[in-house]
């Protein structure tokens, strides 16, 4: 990948024309304490992972602290009513033991995990199988529930072309390892081997908090058998699994996503307003619609890109799922924007989303955007394993910090105060 030089100070000088998309007022430099300098937390947002409570402390570290993410419920809510439109129009041919219920199993990526928890809550709610717990929907793991005796979820009736049917959560879990890490793909699969040996007559379609569990438990059991997964990601391998009979995945614009990490940091670095390239154009013409491919919270300090659902219909517009977001994909000017260095930790270096889509589309960003990135690949398990790798955030002008665990952002803040 090609990197730019730097350009001398007296160049940069003589070009900090105010510009709109660069500026040379930028919040780097010598001089400026790391615990002033910009910093991203994304993917995973800090909060409270039993309550759910915004860790706002966090979330306005410095002047230049954002949070980029993507807008869990509303993604959450297309992936439930995604799996209950297939269910209504397909289910006479999908009750595979013509018993009248439509059951279902859910691969949970992490318990304490607000994405986690609202897209179990989302599927749950569209399906009719949700419970109340304190004003919200559980999202315990059912365990094991053939019986439809569980008292985290319900059983729910749906009628369909004059016939009514019983919709089921047979079984649900965290997917974790016994190293600790969870969302994990191979837990996935070694589930959906356990559960369908002992009901797998009475599954009818397998849900996943993620597409790198749904395509384990895909390939390891519901191709074979004709059985719809759905996902969330939009993972290249995914998508490309619909014309097998993948049932559907979300997509939460990680071509956005990717581009806010970066982008909101480029702002700061120049000393532009934070919506330079994002609602309002920069020079190069770069520019993302507010409401259709991003929101933005001001008082959580968050930029959320929006969801979009991927199913038989559509799924060949999304093949390549790191592809840069046409709408943000110009090139800015170095001579303007000069090169700064940026450290970048992905939480876990085997994660599917993160790896195969998430961070291809940043190193495109990166070189767009005149940013030299250092990539951290965590174990998924530990902040130490990534924490020990910033030994000098001397040497950088800004910071995205992808968390293990969304309550430990002090865990980072405090090497900057050091």
């Amino acid at each position: 990948m090609k990197k730019r030089k730097l350009i001398s100070l007296l160049t940069v000088a003589a070009l900090s024309v105010s510009l709109v998309g660069c500026g040379g007022s930028g919040s780097s430099g010598s001089g400026v304490k790391n615990s002033d300098k910009p910093l991203v937390w994304f993917n995973r947002q800090p909060s409270n992972s039993s309550t759910g409570e915004l860790d706002m402390a966090a979330l306005k570290y410095n002047k230049d602290t954002y949070y980029v993410g993507f807008d869990a419920n509303q993604g959450a809510e297309l992936q439930g009513q995604m799996v209950l439109d297939y269910i209504k129009a397909n289910a006479a041919t999908i009750d595979r033991n013509g018993d009248g219920v439509i059951g279902y199993v859910l691969a949970i990526g992490d318990i304490g995990h607000n994405d986690s928890i609202a897209r179990t809550r989302g599927v749950r709610s569209a399906l009719g199988t949700g419970v109340d717990a304190n004003g919200a929907v559980d999202s315990t793991p059912a365990g094991t529930n053939v019986d439809g005796k569980a008292t985290v979820v319900q059983d729910a009736k749906l009628d369909i072309d004059g016939k009514t049917y019983t919709i089921r959560e047979l079984a649900s879990q965290e997917m974790k390892n016994s190293a600790g890490a969870t969302w994990d793909a191979a837990t996935a699969g070694n589930a959906i081997g356990t559960w369908s040996s002992s009901f797998g007559d009475q599954i009818d379609v397998v849900v996943s908090n993620n597409d790198g569990m749904g395509m384990s438990m895909f390939n390891a059991w519901a191709k074979d058998n004709k059985v719809a997964a759905f996902g969330y990601d939009a993972n290249s391998d995914a998508v490309a699994a619909i014309a097998e009979g993948y049932g559907g995945t979300i997509s939460q614009h990680a071509d956005v996503q990717a581009y806010l990490t970066l982008r909101v940091l480029r702002n700061a670095l120049d000393g532009v307003d934070v919506n330079t390239g994002i609602g309002v154009a920069d020079e190069a013409g770069n520019v993302l619609e507010e409401g259709v491919d991003y929101r933005y919270s001001e008082e959580e300090r968050s930029y959320y890109a929006l969801n979009i659902a991927i199913t038989a219909e559509n799924y060949q517009d999304f093949m390549d799922s790191t592809k840069p977001y046409s709408k943000v994909a110009n090139q800015l000017d170095s001579s303007k924007c000069p090169t700064k260095k940026i450290w970048l930790d992905i939480y876990n270096a085997s994660d599917n989303f993160l790896s195969s889509t998430y961070q291809p589309l940043l190193e495109n960003y990166d070189d767009l955007l005149n940013l030299k990135v250092d990539y951290i690949g965590g174990d998924g398990q530990t902040e130490s394993n990534i924490t020990n790798r910033l030994g000098n955030p001397d040497e950088y002008d800004a910071f995205a910090i992808n968390m293990v665990k969304t309550d430990n952002a002090a865990s980072y803040t405090s090497i900057l105060e050091q």
